[in-house]
């Protein structure tokens, strides 16, 4: 899914440029500017009756130093300089207030000046720092998500729709892929999940998808697109120990529909799909689950293909483990069959929907993993794939069988 990336003004700020709303939003003030002027009012006035109160006894009025150092905290360079201008005068009146010798009264406005300079210097190191921060994630999921086609798809033989939502937090890119593509042998489809996370993740997953993209078309058998594949994560593999990276593998499900009522499988190690249809959702039943890719040499068994049921209305649900091991606040992993169970009258697009409301509710919004779900439902028979098949186009397409 690409990512637009819109071009930094060039316009003179206080503030530093960001290179999206992303970004922008990161480094954002998180208090108002009016409810932070009104806040530093009522504390200094409060401040000020208080050291009036307490006499000599007790100066308070000194420590007011400190805000600009707290408000660097949530605010922006701006908002930390306002405070700094706000605090100084009423810091320095009270040094002159008081007395005292000049050496007295010179060494309390320097010490003020320099503890809001402080402040003013953190707040902008913090801004520069969480702005980096921003740009490393947002390269590193718009580089996973540019591998991956958008949706939904519609082919001759199955309108392919789905949910991705990267994890985008620091060392925690995962390495959730999936791809469409039409052949000459019918549509094939696949959905994997990398062993790992980063970038590293993501360079196997870029291995699998090239080659499965170019097998799809080539190979006549199902088998020899997931033998292209496994050769390239194991080409992958070689050369990452040559650099002294890890090495990865794979678990995928590969499938090949041909319009005929029925879907070939092969499975590397993942996680079976779910059937939705006529009001029951069940677990399809994967009997020859081989290794997952990359990891072939270490069986004996060759993968072999076997055949599913896809009847007509029928919606296939294939997902990455970041679905089922989503848990809530008390570690409890989520229950997709239990949830299944309730959607069964839904069509693909609202499903997907329910799916991904109610995983954002059950894990409160905390995500330990990518997410990746997509569904098949057939078109019917004799269906010709849409002119258009990118973009509006293809998503109009897609929306008028989805509301068959």
């Amino acid at each position: 899914m690409t990512i637009g990336v819109r071009r930094p003004s060039m316009a003179h700020s206080v503030e530093p440029l960001v290179a999206d709303d992303g970004e922008r939003a990161a480094v954002a003030a998180r208090i108002s500017t009016p409810v932070l002027m009104g806040g530093l009012a009522l504390l200094s006035l409060a401040v000020v009756c208080l050291d009036v109160l307490t006499g000599d006894d007790l100066q308070l009025i000194p420590l007011l130093v400190a805000v600009p150092a707290l408000v660097s905290v949530f605010c922006t360079v701006r908002q930390t300089v306002a405070a700094a201008l706000w605090i100084m005068p009423i810091v320095v009146i009270s040094r002159l207030v008081s007395g005292g010798t000049f050496w007295d009264l010179a060494s309390g406005v320097c010490f003020t000046a320099l503890a809001c300079a402080l402040g003013v210097g953190a707040c902008a190191r913090r801004i520069r720092h969480v702005s980096a921060i921003t740009r490393l994630r947002s390269a590193a999921v718009t580089l996973q998500r540019q591998i991956l086609r958008p949706l939904p798809v519609l082919t001759d033989q199955v309108l392919v729709d789905g949910i991705y939502a990267p994890i985008e937090e620091d060392n925690l890119v995962g390495g959730d892929i999936y791809e469409i593509v039409q052949s000459p042998y019918g549509t094939r489809v696949i959905i994997g999940d990398v062993q790992g996370k980063g970038l590293a993740a993501i360079g196997v997953g870029f291995a699998a998808l090239g080659a499965f993209r170019e097998a799809a078309i080539r190979e006549p058998a199902l088998t020899g697109v997931v033998d292209a594949v496994e050769d390239a994560v194991a080409r992958h593999n070689a050369f990452s120990a040559q650099t002294g990276e890890t090495e990865r593998f794979v678990t995928a499900l590969v499938l090949g529909l041909d319009g005929g009522g029925r879907v070939q499988a092969v499975n590397c190690g993942h996680l079976p799909p779910r059937m939705v249809h006529e009001g029951v959702a069940a677990v399809v039943p994967l009997r020859r689950t081989s290794v997952p890719l990359g990891m072939a040499e270490l069986s004996s068994e060759a993968r072999v293909a076997e055949w599913l049921d896809f009847p007509p209305g029928a919606t296939l649900l294939m997902f990455t483990d970041g679905v089922t091991e989503a848990r809530d606040a008390s570690g409890e992993f989520y229950p997709l069959d239990a949830r299944l169970s309730r959607w069964t009258r839904l069509g693909p697009r609202e499903l997907l929907d329910a799916l991904r409301a109610d995983l954002e509710a059950f894990s409160g919004g905390v995500r330990r993993d990518d997410i990746a779900a997509i569904t098949l439902r057939a078109t019917s028979s004799g269906a010709q794939r849409p002119p258009e098949t990118a973009g509006a186009g293809a998503r109009r397409a897609a929306e008028a069988f989805s509301g068959r």
